[in-house]
């Protein structure tokens, strides 16, 4: 599934094709993808000037000067594919702009989806309304972390990944980040002091920065809206390396819980 660096690099592909350009065509293929596509869709995005494009979490966001954004979600499989050759099965979204650029959005599995709604809702938007912060962001620091995990006897690493914690946290992400900071996955959030959760805080930051520096990690069917792989894969430390030799000597292991694997280092992830 495409993480945070994966949507945000696919945001970084699209604002060049994208901002500040006029959407002449608008054409939705299919009446849904995970969810219903707002059958307003064309209607209001046709001939509206793209004036924005950011993320929130995993989500991308594309907003118009109508006064509109548009969301969407890549689920397992969704890309972003700019100026298409032709038109593939799996297309379920043509854009095209008064430059005459196109853009598909491809989605085999359907598990993605897409949303419109007033830019001035986006923050009562319900996917976002009880989100914590963005990862990357400058609320992200040890003291909030001792502050939302307080109290809390759930492992460090399911704590990570509930969005109401941290926005957009994904599987991969927090095992290299707790790899990074020397915490165990299994350890109590709430009893993680200070000093080990602002080293935290800062591993977060620095994974994922090096994650979107090298166009994320192109699991299984994502690519960038130009089609390049990203290349972070080369670079984890611990995710799907189980039974290899960590840096500091010891050996990396695995756990499933609830179809989910961890990955991490017994040897220097010991609390």
């Amino acid at each position: 599934m495409p993480e945070l660096p994966e949507v945000e690099t696919t945001m970084r592909g699209l604002t060049p094709v994208l901002l500040h350009q006029r959407l002449t065509s608008v054409e939705p293929r299919r009446a849904d993808l995970r969810k219903a596509i707002p059958v307003d869709l064309r209607q209001r995005l046709t001939g509206a000037t793209v004036t924005a494009l950011a993320r929130r979490a995993k989500y991308g966001l594309i907003g118009t000067a109508r006064g509109d954004t548009l969301i969407f979600h890549l689920g397992m499989s969704g890309r972003w594919r700019v100026d298409p050759t032709k038109v593939e099965p799996h297309d379920h979204l043509l854009l095209e702009t008064d430059a005459g650029r196109r853009l598909a959005l491809n989605d085999p599995r359907r598990f993605g989806f897409l949303d419109l709604l007033p830019t001035a809702e986006l923050d009562a938007y319900p996917p976002f309304a009880a989100m914590g912060p963005e990862p990357l962001g400058p609320t992200l620091t040890g003291a909030y972390l001792l502050a939302a995990l307080n109290g809390r006897t759930a492992p460090i690493k399911a704590m990570l990944l509930d969005q109401r914690i941290v926005a957009g946290l994904g599987n991969i992400y927090v095992c290299e980040a707790l790899h990074r900071a020397r915490i165990a996955p299994t350890r109590a959030a709430g009893r993680i002091a200070l000093p080990r959760l602002e080293r935290l805080a800062d591993a977060i930051k620095a994974v994922l920065r090096d994650a979107i520096a090298a166009g994320g990690s192109s699991l299984r069917d994502f690519a960038h809206p130009d089609g390049a792989l990203g290349y972070f894969s080369k670079q984890f430390r611990v995710y799907g390396r189980e039974g290899e030799p960590c840096a500091c000597g010891g050996v990396v292991r695995r756990r499933v819980e609830a179809g989910r694997s961890t990955f991490w280092c017994p040897a220097c992830q010991r609390g």
